[in-house]
């Protein structure tokens, strides 16, 4: 994915920070707003895998911290959940006076009480997503029951949350109190994606039932199986972005008609563009508009999420040789109903290879096997056979090629 920094101002004028995940091809056909959990950062690495498995299929996503956490401005002490709410709505507006109003949202943990609460005042969202959600703010209230009491009597306190202290006081307590979801959450109007593990010891899946029941259709409840409240597992926050990205395209996918115009940020018209990032050998590509992705096996340290290099190169024999015979069947009229072209590639010693022209070492060998089905003669699968070797790519392959490389920029 291709990410950019960006900053808002909140409602009091501090600036936030916030990063703009977009396909590779750099438009996208929706756009969410992602809401992180309590105490935490737009750069935990769940969220970076959702957002991440979300622009594999075609959504971009403002991530941003909240006031004080992060990279954004202002004193967490002086924040409360009221004002994480008005970050969301002034994120969203942001969104849409810059880039595309946010028909997704997306919240985790208590992010995910906040997006719901949020939701009425971002007319444009379509669909709803909440990931470990407590279905009421007052749940976090129970995080900070060791210091609670001198909360209450000192009117703030050193609170020590996932290894890092911060400074409650008195009015985030009495923020959380006032808050009351349930009509909130009855009265959303919009599709709803309830995402909980039960074996979440942070936030019970309690609180996912109740969310559930208390909401109306459309709704949905998809369980995050074995994954903990932060999903530190990659598959697990993997999974939870292509199954959000599947389903809320049942409800936002009139919005690719309406797509807006990144034409700055898009690779080149005619070029095919890559982008590897710090995820060891993970790679986006953009073929023309067209996503795709590669990786390398396990026995090569990637972790096989796409396919390699190489299985792209054969695929793209495989692709042009079918291509080419259906043209030249197509052309002559012959009754071809598929075909199917199998490629195995490996570097094979030379005195194996009866057609190598090399001396010594290795060679790439391509065994192509091409499969004709239809009512055709003897000498037609022959010729054909005979065409699929004479495509484009297997041509490029034999010729000389010429590459002229460069730094960008």
């Amino acid at each position: 994915m291709r990410s950019q920094r960006l900053t808002f101002t909140n409602p009091d004028g501090l600036e936030l920070a916030a990063r703009l995940d977009l396909p590779v091809s750099g438009s996208a056909a929706a756009y969410a707003l992602f809401a992180h959990c309590f105490t935490c950062s737009k750069n935990l690495k769940a969220v970076t895998h959702i957002s991440r498995a979300l622009t594999l299929r075609n959504i971009g996503v403002l991530r941003f911290d909240f006031t004080g956490l992060g990279e954004s401005e202002g004193d967490f002490a002086d924040t409360n959940f009221s004002s994480n709410v008005a970050d969301l709505v002034e994120a969203a507006n942001f969104m849409a006076r810059e880039l595309a109003a946010p028909a997704i949202l997306i919240g985790h943990s208590l992010g995910g009480a906040a997006v719901l609460q949020a939701a009425q005042q971002i007319p444009d969202a379509k669909a709803v997503v909440t990931i470990g959600a407590p279905c009421t703010p007052q749940h976090v209230a129970h995080l900070l029951e060791d210091q609670r009491e001198e909360i209450e009597e000192k009117g703030e306190a050193v609170v020590k949350l996932a290894g890092r202290e911060f400074r409650i006081r008195k009015q985030f307590l009495d923020d959380l109190e006032e808050r009351r979801m349930t009509d909130t959450i009855a009265d959303l109007k919009k599709a709803l994606l309830v995402m909980h593990s039960p074996f979440d010891n942070t936030v019970g899946i309690d609180n996912a039932a109740h969310i559930y029941k208390t909401a109306r259709h459309p709704k949905s409840f998809v369980s995050l199986d074995q994954a903990d409240h932060l999903m530190t597992n990659e598959n697990d926050s993997l999974y939870a972005g292509a199954v959000i990205a599947a389903w809320a395209m049942n409800y936002v996918c009139d919005l690719q008609k309406n797509s807006p115009d990144f034409s700055s940020l898009r690779g080149s018209g005619d070029a095919v563009v890559a982008q590897t990032g710090r995820e060891l050998y993970f790679t986006e590509i953009n073929a023309k508009g067209h996503p795709l992705i590669a990786d390398e096996p396990e026995s090569a340290n990637g972790k096989n999420r796409g396919p390699s290099p190489y299985d792209l190169l054969g695929a793209s024999l495989a692709a042009c040789k079918t291509i080419t015979v259906r043209m030249y069947a197509d052309r002559k009229e012959w009754p071809l109903d598929d075909v199917t072209v199998t490629i195995r590639h490996r570097k094979a010693k030379v005195e194996e290879v009866e057609e190598a022209t090399t001396e010594k070492g290795r060679v790439d060998l391509f065994d192509v096997e091409v499969d004709l089905d239809g009512d055709l003669s003897d000498e037609q699968r022959e010729r054909l056979l005979e065409i699929a070797g004479r495509c484009p790519v297997h041509k490029t392959l034999h010729s000389e090629v010429v590459f002229r490389s460069r730094l960008s920029g």
